[in-house]
């Protein structure tokens, strides 16, 4: 299975955007790329899904058992050319003292060929003893490449590959300037969400052929082509998945249930995970627009991810139309039905009509009970709740 991880020293080294870079560049060669991003995280991945065409799946140690991610990965991977994990922070930081937790972790466990970004900002021989000490810290991880950033021009890239080409056995695999086409707008938790852009697609194609002409991709192709069969639970979800449909095809049952799906600049983090499992379970998802939509579509239900609705608190607050509806206005088409899903919003930015505006003033619709007819149809943030209600 080919695959690797591209991680950094530290966070902030521009693995984000040369991870996107790369699975836009490799899309653009008619591979099919499918991207991974370590943690809980719903920004870079919707980048990365973006540049590759694919759900962006997460994994994390922390949250998720070995045989969890072992079978995500797998499944995922196994329909893919190459597989590409972006990292978070540096290679060796995570929550867990012994680095349990740690993207080094997640690398010995799918057995994955490391990528490290150095941000070589006023780095020259500097750059040998960095890599020297990365690659003896944990003798079990493979660090087969590095791609040098922000370089400051080419005499900078000359002296940086002398010093790693005469200390160190790591092939350099790109050498990216400092360029301005390469930035994406950053907000207070990381990156802009690629759906608040109008333009984000335009900016993923530069990232694409800007990196395509500053990174050897067929050397990065040959890093993610020497890793090793995986060994261990893994194996039983690459046989089993291989040349099969998803999970969401084998699984799915007749639609008995219609969940609309919020999605629109304001809100858009969803776990591609959730939404699958939902669609197996045989649901529908309707998508609407709370920014633009006059009535929600004939729904049993509501799920709102979370995202940044506080920037869009007056096209929210305007659409009062909207948020005068109910859920309980939509009854199921199926006589079956004995549950309704009520959705808190989840994420960490659930400002969608707290009940009240961004503002202080009352929320599109005025302060209602969510349970009451007529009642505002967001409810507080939180995980997601499960009501019975009465057909």
């Amino acid at each position: 299975m080919t695959r690797l991880l591209i991680s950094a020293a530290h966070k902030s080294s521009g693995k984000t955007t040369i991870t996107v870079g790369l699975c836009a560049a490799l899309s653009a060669q008619g591979l099919r790329v499918q991207p991974f991003k370590k943690g809980p995280d719903y920004i870079d991945p919707m980048w990365l899904s973006q540049a590759s065409g694919r759900d962006c799946f997460n994994l994390d140690p922390f949250l998720m058992s070995p045989e969890a991610i072992g079978t995500c990965f797998s499944r995922h991977a196994a329909q893919a050319d190459i597989a590409i994990v972006e990292g978070n922070k540096g290679l060796y930081d995570g929550l867990a003292l012994d680095g349990s937790n740690s993207n080094a972790a997640l690398a010995h466990l799918l057995d994955l060929p490391v990528v490290l970004v150095l941000d070589a900002r006023g780095m020259t021989r500097g750059i040998a003893p960095l890599i020297l000490g990365y690659q003896a810290f944990d003798a079990r991880i493979r660090i087969a490449g590095v791609i040098l950033n922000q370089l400051g021009g080419a005499r900078h890239e000359s002296k940086l590959r002398a010093v790693i080409e005469h200390y160190t056995d790591v092939s350099v695999l790109g050498a990216i300037g400092h360029d301005p086409r390469l930035a994406v707008v950053e907000r207070h938790l990381g990156l802009m969400p690629n759906h608040e852009l109008d333009d984000a697609a335009q900016r993923v194609r530069a990232m694409g052929e800007l990196i395509a002409a500053q990174v050897d991709l067929a050397k990065v192709l040959q890093v993610a082509a020497s890793a090793a069969p995986l060994v261990g639970p893994a194996d039983v979800a690459v046989a089993a998945s291989r040349n099969a449909p998803s999970r969401a095809t084998a699984t799915a049952k007749p639609a008995r249930v219609r969940i609309g799906l919020a999605r629109d600049k304001a809100f858009g983090f969803y776990y591609p995970d959730d939404l699958q499992a939902l669609q197996a379970a045989g649901a529908e998802l309707v998508p609407f627009d709370t920014l633009h939509d006059s009535t929600l579509p004939a729904v049993d239900g509501l799920f709102i991810g979370g995202g940044f609705p506080e920037m869009f608190g007056p096209e929210l607050q305007a659409n009062v139309a909207l948020a005068r509806q109910h859920p309980l206005s939509h009854r199921s088409r199926s006589a079956g039905l004995r549950r309704m899903w009520w959705p808190d919003v989840p994420g960490p930015h659930a400002a969608l009509q707290r009940q009240s505006s961004p503002d202080g003033g009352g929320a599109a619709g005025g302060r209602r009970d969510a349970r009451a007819p007529g009642g505002a149809w967001l409810c507080r943030t939180g995980a997601y709740r499960r009501r019975a209600l009465a057909c």
